[in-house]
């Protein structure tokens, strides 16, 4: 139910850009920041979640996100610009921060066998697929019925009901061994995301003078970051992670996929609105293949990690989104409904098959101590990828086309963004090649035992089918 509220947000979130935007009077780079807002937020605080859940207790942390994503959500409705959007859209952020990796610890700690585990994943991200069936037509709904506020309305009673089951279903669990905060790493890791999301969004109205100093803190906390954590002995981002193979490669295959979920919602959202001038409720009726492939997709990809490992769905994941994005790119899809419908069809797909070997092979293979880490590190790198699609792609797309001409230079303004959709799906099936075979599965093996003695040698979790 966490992740069905934060799924449908983002996805029903999407369709009601255009009616934000004459509402609220927004720009492209307002728009990007409604989303980009609660995602940088959400990326920034999802690794001091999960290692707070696994050191104070899972259910309790989960509890509290809860409660304050629901809080979010009746803010937003109420909000009455733009900029209290933005403000009420990080407050969900907090919320929504100590969801999802602390679900996944929660799981993981549950189904300690490595194929009922992978199998439980897959059913846990199956809901994503019914967000994505669910979000754009609910959104369009809600957005033609009563208008946009309505959309964060339905997190109110899910929120609820999802607060009394956990109080009375899910048992509290924590970590052996607590470890301690890590205040100086959480903060680099927010100037690090924060200031590299402005200095893209900005820099088509702001010009690259202006945010060049944004750029360069940013690259001034990665530094620091690379430097400082390997040196505590209880680091917010444990770097010896990215010794395995296949966390490494989940890590950047999740910003890749989400960068391109992200690149693709916006571009799509806006082109059926405001170019074909479509209502909401039309724009999630053509979002509908998308969603229902994502839908049907998820689960079987769930079952293929359990039974032959993360291999093929991340082949299939990549050369249907990458053939998505030149379909568009190349091509010109949204010229011709069919052109247009298949190509929704190929990232829905494609989208579908991503999303459980990812989860699946963050958490295989480490030291079940540092669950609630390893999930939050592959959600973070999701939201950063989201993130930046939308920060990127959003630039790219601003600073090609021409507001008094807005639907006639809309595609060919977007092609550039398309070919960078393209390139996302690229990257997840060259990862998706390179990190999954024997010798990958090696590194984890081995990178599960460096880190088991810093956790006092607690079992690690077995490296199964998912990794």
């Amino acid at each position: 139910m966490s992740l069905l509220i934060v799924s449908l947000d983002t996805t029903a979130l999407n369709i009601a850009l255009p009616s934000m935007e004459r509402d609220l009077h927004a720009s492209t780079a307002g728009l990007q920041w409604t989303i980009d807002a609660y995602t940088l937020v959400l990326a920034s605080l999802l690794m001091l979640a999960g290692s707070t859940a696994d050191r104070i207790g899972r259910k309790r942390v989960f509890m509290v996100g809860l409660a304050v994503f629901t809080i979010g959500s009746a803010l937003c409705s109420a909000a009455p610009n733009l900029e209290a959007l933005i403000v009420f859209r990080m407050v969900q952020a907090v919320g929504g921060s100590m969801l999802n990796p602390v679900a996944m610890s929660i799981i993981t700690n549950t189904f300690t066998d490595a194929r009922e585990r992978a199998r439980a994943i897959g059913a846990w991200s199956a809901v994503v697929g019914l967000s994505m069936a669910a979000g754009p037509l609910v959104g369009g709904l809600l957005v033609e019925a009563v208008g946009w506020r309505a959309i964060f309305w339905i997190n109110l009673p899910v929120g609820l009901a999802a607060l009394l089951l956990t109080l009375r279903f899910v048992p509290e669990s924590r970590a052996a061994r607590a470890r301690r905060p890590d205040p100086v790493g959480q903060l680099l890791v927010i100037a690090l995301f924060g200031c590299l999301t402005y200095a893209i969004i900005e820099v088509p109205q702001a010009g690259l003078a202006a945010v060049a100093p944004y750029a360069a803190v940013a690259f001034a906390a990665l530094l620091a970051l690379l430097w400082y954590e390997p040196r505590r002995e209880e680091p917010l981002i444990d770097l010896r992670f990215f010794r395995s193979v296949p966390f490494s490669g989940a890590t950047v295959t999740a910003v890749a996929g989400f960068a391109g979920l992200g690149g693709f919602l916006f571009l799509s959202t806006l082109y059926l609105q405001n170019v074909r001038g479509l209502d909401a409720l039309h724009a999630g009726l053509w979002m509908l293949p998308m969603a229902f492939l994502c839908f049907v997709s998820a689960p079987v990809a769930g079952r293929l990690v359990a039974g032959r490992g993360p291999r093929l769905p991340l082949l299939i994941a990549g050369v249907s989104m990458t053939a998505c994005g030149v379909l568009f790119a190349a091509f010109g899809a949204e010229t011709s409904n069919t052109t247009l419908f298949i190509g929704y069809v190929l990232f829905g797909l494609g989208f579908g098959f991503v999303n459980a070997p990812i989860t699946n092979t963050a958490v295989s293979g480490m030291p079940r101590s540092q669950a609630g880490v390893a999930a939050a590190v592959a959600s973070t790198s999701r939201q950063l990828g989201q993130t930046l699609g939308v920060a990127v792609i959003g630039a790219v797309l601003a600073a090609g086309v021409d507001a008094s001409s807005y639907a006639d230079t809309f595609v060919a303004a977007a092609r550039p963004a398309w070919w960078i959709v393209a390139g996302c799906g690229l990257t997840v099936l060259v990862l998706g090649a390179l990190t999954t075979g024997a010798w990958a599965r090696r590194t984890a093996e081995r990178s599960a035992q460096r880190l088991a003695p810093r956790e006092g040698r607690d079992t690690a979790a077995a490296v199964g089918a998912g990794s």
